[in-house]
């Protein structure tokens, strides 16, 4: 992990939420959301809760419950507690390897497309475990194979050609490196979890064309950050070309692209 790979500051926050929130991540959102339904929590915990797309799914699908959502990133809170302004839900910065919540206190914790990011995920998941009461949950919602999710394999792709002597792999070198079901069941065990149960689920990407998967994709996430340390001027550039590779995905409906993510549930 490099330091721009957390860097979600400046303007990213909110391109992420215009663009990168729709195309990716509110249809796994939910999902997230027919399972707290179906389980009934009172008091929810969520961890690398971004812009708040599964704390307004959570709330949606549970209205009565108390939600604490946390992320690392203070700008991303910012984003969230306007898309969600409920007295049960609050919003607070935490790093997921060191929570401050007593042994116990949730029935549920969330966390979508953060534990690849975490520099520890059994000491997250730890912490996790030891926040929740004797038969909570713990929902992860986990990338599969970026070979699998064709929008952000080829974007990818395709800006890292602008740095032959230094790809701009960051697709490749973090979200989606923790696809392989072994791996993910290791961390859960050494945190004390026996109780795991896993499922792929393939869903869609869709945007209106392929110049809003374009800028999600590389001005809505870290990316952006690399690729402006390395030089600041290849930004619209590394837009262009990700906006051309992604155009075989455009039809008559609009941008469509396959993509695939595991749903891990462990129960304490």
């Amino acid at each position: 992990m490099t330091a721009t790979d957390t860097v979600f500051a400046g303007s990213i926050p909110a391109t992420y939420d215009r663009y990168m929130v729709p195309l990716l991540f509110a249809h796994y959102a939910e999902e997230v959301g027919r399972r707290a339904a179906q389980w009934r929590p009172e008091r929810i915990l969520e961890t690398a809760a971004g812009t708040g797309i599964v704390t307004k799914a959570l709330h949606d699908a549970v209205p009565n419950a108390e939600i604490v959502a946390t992320d690392l990133n203070p700008p991303m809170l910012a984003v969230a507690a306007e898309r969600v302004r409920s007295p049960g839900v609050t919003f607070e910065p935490a790093d997921a390897l060191d929570l401050r919540f007593e042994d116990g206190s949730f029935d549920l914790v969330v966390c979508q497309f953060g534990v690849m990011f975490f520099p520890d995920k059994a000491r997250a998941n730890a912490e996790a475990r030891r926040v929740l009461r004797d038969g909570g949950r713990y929902l992860l919602v986990i990338w599969d194979r970026v070979d699998r999710n064709l929008a952000t394999n080829v974007a990818g792709a395709a800006v890292a050609e602008l740095f032959p002597d230094n790809p701009a792999a960051f697709y490749e070198r973090i979200p989606f490196r923790y696809h392989e079901r072994e791996w993910i069941e290791r961390d859960l065990r050494a945190a004390g979890f026996d109780d795991i149960e896993f499922e792929t689920i393939e869903l869609r990407s869709r945007a209106t064309w392929a110049r809003d998967a374009a800028i999600a994709l590389v001005q809505g996430t870290p990316m952006r950050s690399e690729i402006e340390q390395r030089d600041p001027a290849l930004l619209g550039p590394a837009t262009d070309v990700a906006e051309e590779a992604l155009r075989q995905f455009e039809g008559p409906t609009g941008f469509d692209a396959p993509m695939s993510a595991h749903i891990v549930v462990a129960t304490k």
